[in-house]
């Protein structure tokens, strides 16, 4: 391929999105760059305040857990309230969150602030990605989450690199630039950053129509929507489960840490150096399919780290191969998410799949350590393996009508109210709440993407 070709690719890959998109791209580029936080957060509690390693898993996991309350809260504020002052509030309150932890030192301190940091970082996911449904044409949404989900480890690979040359400012300079990014990705969206939230539609006569209210119980009663977040479930698992793993297998091959920092950084570059090129090569292919490929890529990377020995080389390979997976799904799934969501409530739909994120960060870190130290590594990555190819067989089973290929490559619901809800509860044996839904189409059918924040918790 040659240079202008790849010229070509690039602008094809960026162009033909609305200007609000691009605003919200700076601020999530913007707000990852000085997201120290999470990144240091560990070495700030054992080195700098002498607390025990223990001690600092749990405060990590309760920035998890502040996720699993913070996702549907963000989701019916986004709904209720609007995108633009859920966007606002939360960074607002995060950036608050990581100043606070520049001041506090007590132990019963440190966690509630860092559980009331995950609250508001994962409260304020719904509103992207139902913010990217509202504004972008309906054919180029998985392209823009996938652009989005680029911005979001682009920032965090530049966090990394600048964090760890900066370090010797202090934990708590890092923690104060943490939140003055955030302030700053508020100001963003506040000045250059429409509301997109739909207005009440209206009848022949100028009444406006009536919008069956949906709660978060309506949301989970949605069987096919209930049967996404289930498998998307089962994917963040695996995906998480190398976070804490793959360290503790690397250790117990000799290998020190330093081979871990390499092995692991090889995912941020796969990513910031191919996520559009990946973008490219699936763009208007079948959600169900990408979903699919993604699980078995998952399923095969992760189990192929049991086969890898002590060998620094074969790990970084395993890498490369569940990292393709998670470009391929983050940006599908929220796809798939405002597919099967009506548009008045996006964003109760993006916080129940974004919660979905937020139980893996909580539960995997804590299983995978527990199957590590008792059976042992490979029983952890056996079990990842078959959750991988479970969750390929689900996609590809139980989501083909939901989420249905029209034959140019874009997927498609049904037309109306009525039919659409028929057709989802098709194989599932229940109707959910019938309302009138204009039918949101996607190329391909991530807050969170959320898939980063997951790995950060």
């Amino acid at each position: 391929m040659s240079i202008d070709s790849l010229r070509r690719s690039a602008r094809a890959t960026v162009s033909g999105l609305p200007q609000g998109f691009w605003w919200l791209w700076l601020s999530t580029l913007v707000n990852r760059t000085g997201a120290f936080v999470l990144t240091f957060l560990s070495l700030y509690l054992t080195v700098e305040l002498g607390h025990s390693a223990w001690f600092a898993g749990l405060v990590v996991a309760l920035h998890g857990l502040g996720g699993v309350a913070g996702s549907p809260l963000g989701g019916t504020l986004t709904d209720r309230w609007g995108r633009r002052p859920t966007m606002v509030t939360m960074h607002l309150a995060a950036a608050a969150c990581a100043a606070a932890l520049a001041v506090v030192t007590s132990a019963w301190a440190i966690a509630t602030v860092v559980l009331l940091m995950g609250v508001a970082m994962q409260a304020v996911r719904p509103s992207i990605n139902a913010t990217i449904a509202d504004m972008v044409p309906a054919h180029e949404v998985r392209r823009a989450y996938a652009l989005n989900y680029w911005a979001l480890n682009l920032g965090f690979a530049i966090a990394s690199i600048g964090g760890g040359a900066a370090i010797f400012l202090g934990y708590r300079t890092l923690f104060v630039v943490d939140a003055v990014a955030t302030v700053l990705c508020a100001v963003i969206v506040f000045l250059r950053l429409p509301e997109t939230r739909p207005e009440a539609r209206t009848d022949k006569s100028g009444e406006p129509v009536v919008e069956a209210k949906v709660s978060m119980v309506t949301v989970l009663r949605d069987a096919p929507f209930r049967t996404l977040v289930l498998l998307n479930l089962l994917v963040c698992l695996v995906f998480t489960a190398p976070w804490i793993g793959l360290p503790l297998t690397m250790a117990d091959q000799g290998l020190s840490p330093s081979s871990y920092g390499v092995v692991i950084a090889v995912n941020g570059i796969v990513i910031v150096g191919f996520q559009l090129l990946v973008n490219r090569l699936t763009d208007k292919r079948s959600p169900v399919l990408l979903l699919s490929l993604s699980s078995l890529l998952f399923a095969v990377g992760t189990g192929a780290t049991a086969l890898a020995g002590s060998s620094v080389v074969a790990f970084a390979a395993t890498v490369v191969v569940w990292t393709v997976g998670e470009m391929i799904h983050v940006p599908t799934n929220a796809a798939a998410t405002a597919l099967l969501a009506p548009e008045h409530a996006r964003g109760r739909y993006q916080g129940v799949m974004g919660m979905s994120w937020a139980v893996a960060g909580f539960v995997a870190p804590i299983g995978a350590g527990a199957i590590v130290d008792g059976p042992g590594p490979n029983v952890l990555w056996a079990a990842t393996f078959a959750i991988g190819i479970l969750a390929a067989v689900g996609y590809t089973l139980r989501l083909r009508k939901a989420l249905v290929d029209d034959g140019d490559g874009s997927s498609s619901g049904s037309d109306s109210g009525s039919d659409s809800q028929g057709d989802r509860g098709e194989g599932e044996g229940e109707v959910v709440v019938e309302v009138e839904v204009e039918v949101v189409v996607v190329g391909d059918s991530a807050g969170d993407s959320a898939g980063r924040a997951a790995v950060s918790a």
